[in-house]
């Protein structure tokens, strides 16, 4: 075996058996046992339930308590919707039940609508919701991170979030069910109003079934792929690997991010997260990043890559359908130590250098040089960035300025503080929630195709992708970047799954739910088809703009809508309020 590449099998090896808590089975529909909650239960109203089996519509802004009787209309029979063509659109229904319900499962008919049409059952998915632990913000409700290892610190209650892929599910006495509903409207389907019943069945008896009404529009939404929102989550292939205990970049591991990375790009992602650093951000996750390039000091003192894995990573994501831009972490690290195979000694060293240090320059010059070479060689050097992340504006000058050295055309992503003396240079620039680019800089970003997005991470209170943040928080990141006028969004962790993610959504640091939006084997959650529906609210903004040019009265509706997307207002007005009185507009106009 080649030497470099042994030691890139050895390391990935290595990390993929690192760690490991508690034996995973290589099964998508493996069922799992929810979390007591330790909520206060009103058994009066239990009292009040006279028959064994209850269902009714509820609200996708609600995150119904699993020991309690829903809040709800148990009379509201007929949900009712609205759509484009091509959208996607959830409901909620929800069960109760006063005693044991086993082997529940759901059944939706097809849609049938005018002159014949059918939105086939297949369109439309059902999920059981599952319960997760969370936990708070911080006592001062200002933000999240921090180091928080003692949970009981922290107030924690289950909450639902998972999208489950099972087909057949146990209700106990006494307990509320959620039943995610998801209508992806096909693109070709004629404009119109569909009905349609969600049926359900148990093995002792019969939940009423509940009726479905979707208005389809004669507009079309493009699809995923074509969308315009810049969205970039970041991927963490190495949960992957320790979660389901299989070798790194191994054909077993590449089958087990499919159900993820479909779940990506049917999102409208557009960028492929890579590491070309060990750790470059140091132990945050409960899998670190290794380098997906291999770097080798030779006996001579000159260097050798290996992109064997970049190749494979980069690959398998584009296909897959995320092929838009390759974003590389870090050359500026949280720990400005970098690491190496010296061939010399046989082993793995650092160099500790900092940013514009001659020992740096050594480092990374020739890394760049052969890197560029690499790239434009596979044909993806006009799609990658050397990417950086929340680092101080002297340490990006000097990584710019070595960068610009080794190749003039190399392109620098940021997401970070904005700063102007270097925001032309970035052509890919995420600026943290709060804060703006000026309206000239933003004109001049878009006219010379840069990307100008907004990001979240623990800092921001609200609005966020925590498991205890309101769902509807999700959707305003799309109503908020579409007011604000940047191209999109970004989040730091898309998979960055925590020792028991489909149980527990806690860290030992920052907010729960922070570090990733899906859950293992390919099930949604909430809070994400929540962002996919605020996305989705963005390109419809964004076509009704071009198509109300010619309409000033509606176009001044539009744009005064959207005024109301301004974080303060959420520290007096719920998000889902803002949402739904936006929807009623676009969906008016």
């Amino acid at each position: 075996m080649n030497r470099i590449r042994k030691y890139v099998w050895l390391a990935g090896l290595c990390c993929a058996f690192s760690g490991i808590v508690q034996a995973q089975e290589y099964d998508f529909c493996r069922d799992f046992e929810e979390l007591t909650d330790t909520k206060p239960i009103d058994e009066s109203k239990w009292m009040l339930c006279k028959r064994p089996y209850y269902s009714a519509w509820g609200s996708t802004d609600v995150r119904y308590s699993k020991t309690n009787v829903p809040d709800v209309d148990v009379k509201n029979r007929t949900w009712k919707g609205k759509v484009w063509r091509g959208e996607r659109i959830n409901a909620l229904a929800l069960l109760w039940t006063t005693r044991d319900c086993k082997e529940v499962a759901i059944e939706v008919t097809d849609l049938k609508g005018p002159g014949g049409n059918v939105i086939p059952a297949s369109a439309i998915r059902t999920h059981f919701v599952r319960y997760v632990m969370t936990d708070e913000l911080n006592k001062d409700k200002r933000g999240a991170c921090g180091y928080r290892p003692d949970h009981t610190v922290f107030d924690s209650s289950v909450v639902a979030d998972v999208l489950d892929v099972k087909a057949l599910h146990d209700i106990e006495a006494r307990h509320t069910q959620p039943v995610w509903v998801n209508i992806w409207t096909p693109a070709e389907m004629k404009s119109g109003v569909y009905r349609g019943r969600l049926n359900f069945k148990c093995r002792e008896g019969k939940f009423a079934p509940l009726d479905i009404e979707l208005t389809v529009s004669e507009r079309l939404l493009p699809a995923p792929e074509k969308w315009a929102f810049w969205l970039d989550l970041w991927q963490n292939p190495y949960a992957v690997a320790r979660y389901y205990q299989v070798p790194l970049w191994s054909d077993a591991h590449f089958d087990a991010m499919r159900p993820l990375m479909k779940q990506l790009a049917d999102a409208g992602q557009k960028c492929i997260t890579a590491s070309i650093m060990h750790q470059p951000w140091g132990g945050q996750t409960e899998d670190p990043f290794e380098s997906m390039v291999m770097r080798v000091k030779k006996i001579d003192g000159s260097w050798a890559y290996d992109y064997a894995v970049f190749d494979k990573w980069v690959e398998f994501a584009m296909s897959m359908g995320i092929n838009r831009e390759i974003n590389c972490y870090s050359m500026i690290p949280w720990k400005l130590s970098f690491r190496y195979y010296d061939q010399a000694s046989d082993g793995m060293k650092f160099v500790d250098a900092q940013v514009g240090s001659p020992e740096y320059r050594d480092f990374w010059y020739p890394f760049l040089v052969d890197f560029a070479k690499h790239l434009k060689t596979k044909g993806w050097f006009d799609i990658t960035t050397i990417a950086m992340d929340e680092r101080p504006m002297d340490q990006m000058q000097r990584a710019m300025a070595l960068i610009r050295e080794a190749d003039p055309d190399f392109r620098v992503a940021l997401a970070g503080n904005y700063h102007e003396p270097i925001e032309r240079e970035i052509v890919d620039y995420s600026i943290a929630s709060g804060q703006a680019f000026p309206k000239e800089v933003l004109a001049e970003r878009r006219a010379f195709g840069k990307r100008s997005t907004v990001y979240t991470c623990c800092s921001e209170a609200y609005p966020n992708l925590f498991t205890f943040s309101p769902p509807a928080e999700a959707t305003w990141h799309g109503w908020y970047a579409a007011a604000a006028d940047f191209d999109g969004y970004l989040r730091w962790a898309f998979n960055s799954w925590v020792k028991d993610p489909l149980r527990d959504s806690r860290f030992r640091a920052f907010g729960a739910g922070d570090c990733y939006q899906v859950y293992p084997g390919g099930r949604s959650s909430v809070r994400f088809e929540r962002l996919v529906e605020g996305i989705q609210d963005y390109e419809k903004v964004r076509i009704l703009k071009e198509e109300l040019r010619d309409q000033p009265e509606k176009l001044e509706l539009l744009n005064e809508t959207l005024k109301m997307f301004d974080i303060k207002r959420l520290a007096e007005e719920p998000a889902a309020d803002m949402v739904n009185k936006a929807r009623e507009v676009i969906n008016g106009l």
